[in-house]
């Protein structure tokens, strides 16, 4: 991991080394907190941020829905996360907003717990590597399945919900495969281990729906735009795990994954086993968008 010189903690920036907690942070024993993943990227003009107020608006749903009340307004927060580009002098980066329950408290009550909030920055290149954007990765379904919508409440983003990532995630890579896809308790495709899932089938473009318990990506609202722009057709549904094999093309969408291809599951290559054509098409135009080279995505850019 590569440090940056500050991050944003409760209203001001401070050195990387001294933005520290203590050991009994409650967020740290029990899991009780929502995060955001942002990326910002160089365009010719200045770095922008992608999709900053829907990122934003998503942590704070994130906080409603767990009963966390944010001290500082959205704009204070979309603010911070500038601040914090900025100051670090990052043209391009990952970045971490976090709020979470300090130590003045223990125990399964969080009431009277202090919310804390922090945002941090640092350059990170692609998730799952620069090969898998181009040639495509493997991945295989989990043996963990997916939160059921009504025990975690999966529209938000919470720490304590990755337990469940980091299994499925260490299981892929110990069956020597890049990524793992969970299924959700009826046993249709949810998302992957981060990431939402998008499989082609005879032109239309489907995805899992968010009854799925996978999680409303703002890469996959991207992708949703993008394919209006194209006038391809997509097609939120429920999707059976041999439909992923039987796939004409599959990616994976996500801050951190941005467009990532996938060339087989379970051992089965998907289509001729590496990007296809539509896959090709989102994906440079997500990159044209990100970088500023398409005015018709303009919006989505926030200035640093």
């Amino acid at each position: 991991m590569e440090k940056a010189d500050k991050i944003w903690m409760d209203g001001k920036l401070v050195p990387w080394h001294d933005a520290n907690i203590h050991v009994l942070t409650h967020t740290l024993h029990y899991g009780l907190g929502v995060f955001e993943g942002i990326r910002c990227y160089q365009t010719k003009k200045k770095s922008a941020v992608f999709r900053l107020p829907e990122h934003v608006d998503r942590l704070f749903n994130s906080a409603k829905i767990l009963g966390i009340e944010v001290p500082y307004t959205r704009a204070q927060i979309r603010k911070a996360i500038v601040q914090t580009v900025s100051a670090n002098k990052l043209e391009e980066c990952y970045i971490r907003p976090i709020v979470f329950l300090g130590d003045n408290k223990m125990g399964l009550n969080p009431e009277g717990v202090d919310v804390r909030v922090a945002v941090a920055a640092w350059p990170w290149g692609a998730y799952l590597g620069e090969d898998g954007l181009n040639k495509g990765i493997k991945v295989c379904v989990s043996s963990f399945t997916r939160h059921h919508i009504n025990i975690s409440m999966t529209r938000a983003k919470a720490c304590g919900y990755y337990i469940n990532s980091i299994l499925a995630k260490v299981e892929a890579v110990r069956n020597q495969c890049d990524e793992a896809i969970l299924l959700d308790t009826n046993g249709y495709v949810s998302e992957g281990s981060g990431e939402n899932v998008f499989i082609l089938q005879k032109g239309i473009l489907r995805t899992p729906a968010l009854a799925c318990a996978n999680l409303e990506g703002i890469t996959r609202d991207a992708v949703m735009e993008i394919c209006a722009h194209l006038k391809i057709r997509v097609e939120e549904s429920f999707i059976t795990r041999d439909e992923l094999y039987l796939a004409d093309e599959m990616f994976l969408t996500g801050t951190a994954a941005e467009i990532t291809p996938v060339r087989e599951v379970d051992g089965r290559p998907i289509g001729q086993g590496k990007k296809g054509k539509i896959t090709d098409q989102i994906q440079k135009t997500f990159f044209d968008a990100v970088s500023g080279k398409n005015p018709k995505f303009k919006k989505w850019l926030t200035e640093v």
